[in-house]
């Protein structure tokens, strides 16, 4: 049986913006666990509505019906505000209709959604996406390279792109929907989740994290369960 969840590579001349675009066809009812990576992604939901997820601060859960098929499309980090045409920050740990931040746009998508085969859905995505325009902040996508790095640290990285904390924090706020300090931990949980076959202890080490009691605090807050229980089935997806 092919897995429920499925990514993509990033549309050709998109590649700066998108991460991936996904599909998602469990064959049971399942509550869905969402952690966050730093992204916004705009989704064909169940097959029933298009909605936009902003940037998660800690973890959510969707419901998603047996049978049913969700097509969605992953924005970069640094890349909604200017996709989306609105300040990233106002989506942050929100998940709202995409008529109300696209209008007419998110209406005729929603049509061309409704009638489209599901192996169609991401190209459809793609192309409204490529016709918004806008591109990732160069700044914001260079700080989360370096934030993504093992030991980084604000200020080094502000000081090292040219800029103060505070413009940095400003930009990333607008560009991803918090700040850079929250994208470091996002980044460092990503690189946990990464490393593989290793004892706890040496993976919370070489992430990044202080001590393994630093790492499981960490780990409950942006996941909302233990360090064990979430890399057992926890694997990267793309950002």
């Amino acid at each position: 049986m092919p897995p429920a969840y499925r990514e993509h590579r990033p549309p050709s001349g998109l590649e700066a913006v998108v991460a991936c675009t996904w599909e998602n066809a469990p064959a049971q009812d399942v509550a869905q666990r969402i952690v966050p990576d730093g992204c916004v992604d705009v989704i064909w939901l169940a097959g029933r509505e298009l909605v936009i997820a902003g940037a998660d601060t800690g973890p959510r859960s969707t419901p998603l019906p047996a049978g049913t098929v969700s097509s969605g499309i992953r924005l970069r980090p640094g890349a909604a505000g200017a996709v989306l045409g609105l300040p990233a920050a106002e989506l942050r740990d929100r998940t709202v209709r995409a008529v109300d931040v696209l209008g007419a746009d998110a209406l005729r998508l929603e049509e061309a959604l409704a009638g489209a085969a599901p192996a169609r859905r991401p190209e459809l995505l793609a192309a409204a996406v490529a016709r918004r325009g806008g591109g990732a902040d160069p700044l914001v996508r260079a700080a989360a390279r370096r934030l993504s790095l093992p030991g980084a640290r604000v200020g080094a990285v502000a000081a090292g792109l040219g800029v103060s904390e505070r413009h940095l924090h400003r930009r990333t706020l607008s560009a991803v929907g918090y700040g850079p300090k929250v994208l470091a931990r996002v980044a460092r949980l990503r690189r946990l989740v990464a490393l593989r076959d290793e004892p706890l202890a040496a993976r919370a080490f070489a992430a990044g994290y202080a001590s393994q009691a630093h790492m499981s605090d960490e780990v409950r807050r942006l996941t909302g369960t233990t360090p064990v229980r979430f890399l057992e089935d926890a694997r990267l997806t793309a950002a």
